[in-house]
């Protein structure tokens, strides 16, 4: 009987997918009967990376191969739906496992009939913590956003009705999950965490754990600050909002807020010698194409 479904969405991920498998039977804590993990390719052609797959797990692991690229979302639904455990694990490609978390996580689930959703710390390495394992609603004021956020990774302390899991590597409850509709399968890319939170929290309440004992590795502070992705962001979060009751227009000032200490705090690091040029020009990019959003609306 399986206990723990892994839901890995792919594209293009063949620099990442062979570690993430690794790390996965590497620090798996419980019996392989009981673990099963789905890959799920959006790419236009799998063959070459699932052929390589099959010759080293066999039939240890699930491949699919999506009949289209319908988004990050989309993908993680297929899995989802053809997963047999009652828990699963939503999993990045580059994401790294580096100690055992699996006993620990279902044992909670199985103490606690409420708890649908459970994450842990994310990490930058081994011994670097991210600032992005919970982070606050978008609905949030601005303000309040960027200061809670950062001191809640610093000081590890999670407040489940006003923030978010990180998406890159959680654990749900599939039949709670599946009744909130999964992923929005409109949204191609970016801010689920928000919208399931949002969900979640509409039908279920506070039903949500982040223990910052258990850990896994997701190098987000490798990636170059670029434009392109943080107007996505911006993008996506209005729509989000705005199905979930929030107007366009809170979510923009609230967003201008947060540009305002980030590029506050940016600018105290440059004077002691330690701001980063390109993530300063990109700020004001990002800045700028919010305030134009702004006079649009």
């Amino acid at each position: 009987m399986k206990r723990l479904s892994v839901i890995i969405v792919t594209f293009h991920s063949e620099n990442d997918i062979y570690d993430c498998l690794h790390s996965i039977w590497q620090y798996s804590d419980i019996a392989k009967e009981e673990l099963e993990i789905i890959v799920v390719d959006n790419s236009p052609s799998s063959e070459s990376m699932f052929s390589r797959l099959r010759n080293l797990y066999g039939s240890d692991i699930v491949l699919l191969h999506n009949s289209h690229n319908g988004g990050y979302g989309q993908g993680n639904n297929v899995g989802i739906r053809h997963a047999t455990a009652p828990l699963v694990m939503i999993m990045n490609p580059d994401v790294r496992l580096y100690e055992p978390v699996f006993k620990t996580v279902i044992d909670a689930f199985n103490k606690d009939s409420q708890l649908n959703i459970y994450g842990i710390k994310q990490m930058c390495n081994s011994q670097e913590s991210s600032p992005y394992s919970i982070v606050c609603t978008y609905m949030m004021n601005g303000y309040l956003f960027t200061l809670l956020t950062s001191l809640a990774n610093r000081f590890d302390f999670y407040m489940p009705r006003y923030m978010y899991v990180s998406g890159s590597c959680f654990f749900v409850r599939k039949d709670a999950f599946k009744a909130i509709g999964m992923y929005d399968e409109s949204n191609f890319m970016y801010g689920e965490e928000d919208d399931i939170h949002h969900r979640m929290m509409g039908r279920y309440g506070n039903s949500m754990v982040y223990n910052h004992h258990l850990h896994y590795i997701h190098p987000m502070h490798t990636r170059a600050p670029n434009i392109d992705y943080e107007k996505k962001l911006i993008d996506t979060a209005i729509v989000l909002n705005e199905k979930n009751g929030y107007p366009r227009r809170k979510t923009l000032v609230n967003r201008l807020r947060n540009m305002r200490l980030l590029l506050m705090r940016e600018r105290l690091k440059k004077m002691v010698g330690k701001g980063d040029q390109q993530r300063w020009e990109v700020m004001q990019q990002k800045r700028t194409y919010i305030k134009e959003l702004l006079k649009q609306s």
